[in-house]
């Protein structure tokens, strides 16, 4: 499975789709319109290890609910990323059995590679 979980509004994840190319046995999901779900973030966090790992802490909304004060348990990571679509690092793309979180410049490169072997 080839798939990738964007915002479609968010100049980062437009540029990178570009980039990518993405063909058309990638599913492609706009978390705004099409929001996660619960068996979705749970098949992410297992190949992620953690829901933290799945987190943004770049959200607006981060340090608006003054969660930047608390230590979060995983069962709120988890809450908070289903309830509010901007609390998911991204994009995230999964490739079969790899997970890869985030838009650094490494991560890029990585997916781009898995994307196009």
């Amino acid at each position: 499975m080839k798939k990738i979980y964007f915002l479609g509004t968010c100049s980062t994840c437009k540029r990178l789709m570009n980039d990518w190319n993405p063909g058309n046995d990638v599913q492609l999901q706009d978390i705004k319109s099409d929001p996660i779900t619960e068996e979705q973030i749970d098949q992410m966090a297992e190949l992620a290890g953690s829901y933290e790992a799945l987190f943004s802490r770049r959200a607006m909304k981060f340090r608006g609910l003054g969660l930047h004060e608390r230590e979060l348990s995983e069962k709120e990571f988890r809450n908070y990323i289903l309830k509010e679509y901007t609390f998911l690092k991204r994009p995230v793309v999964i490739v079969n059995d790899q997970i890869f979180i985030g838009n650094s410049k490494k991560t890029a490169l990585e997916v781009h590679h898995a994307l196009n072997p």
